[in-house]
């Protein structure tokens, strides 16, 4: 854990920037995509143990929203786009303009929506990051389900074996008509990819 700490300590600019990097790429590919302006204000950047990763999107039990894929390549991973289901319709209504009544369940376009939107940040944060470490990496074709945010990491631990114990933080936020829209990102590599990421950033954690 003081390997953890001192890289906190040592090179989360890096990764704000990493973070700010791929929020413009990311901005910029969904105008393209919706047609209209969207902003995305500098993301929040944090580094934390994969056990609060549930408890930073409301507990284990919260029903979230959750675009899932496996990173590929020379540092494999997971990523999750998690948003709590008020900011799913907010997100639906205001930036997809697709009209969401509260007590409806998801369409397929809606869910469809949602997870092009979650694909567009996950290859905007991933190439951001390849392009600092020099590492080839890839994003997977993404999946989305709506359940409890402890049920989706689960799944994921069983789809891929063991995860990391850290993961990457990145609290996105889209700017639409001055409403804000926030969304929890996170990256969670391979046990062996965090160390072949710190590395190629300048970080020794041996």
């Amino acid at each position: 854990m003081a390997a953890f700490d001192s890289f906190q300590a040592f090179e989360l600019d890096v990764l704000k920037e990493v973070g700010n990097i791929g929020a413009g790429n990311a901005a910029t590919a969904l105008s393209k995509l919706l047609d209209k302006p969207v902003d995305m204000a500098v993301p929040k950047v944090s580094l934390l143990p994969f056990e609060e990763v549930a408890e930073r999107v409301g507990g284990a039990e919260q029903i979230v929203l959750a675009v899932f894929l496996r990173v590929e390549g020379e540092a494999p991973g997971n990523m999750f786009f998690i948003i709590e289901e008020p900011a799913a319709r907010r997100m639906l209504n205001q930036l997809v303009s697709l009209n969401h009544q509260e007590s409806e369940g998801y369409s397929e376009m809606e869910l469809s929506a949602l997870c092009e939107i979650g694909n567009i940040l996950a290859g905007s944060y991933l190439s951001s990051l390849a392009d600092f470490t020099k590492l080839p990496m890839a994003p997977s074709v993404p999946s989305i389900a709506l359940d409890m945010a402890g049920a989706i990491l689960s799944y994921g631990l069983m789809q891929y074996g063991e995860m990391g114990d850290s993961a990457m933080l990145i609290e996105t936020t889209f700017i639409e008509d001055r409403q804000a829209l926030e969304g929890h990102f996170f990256l969670i590599p391979d046990p062996d990819s965090f160390t072949k990421i710190f590395k190629a950033l300048g970080v020794d954690l041996g």
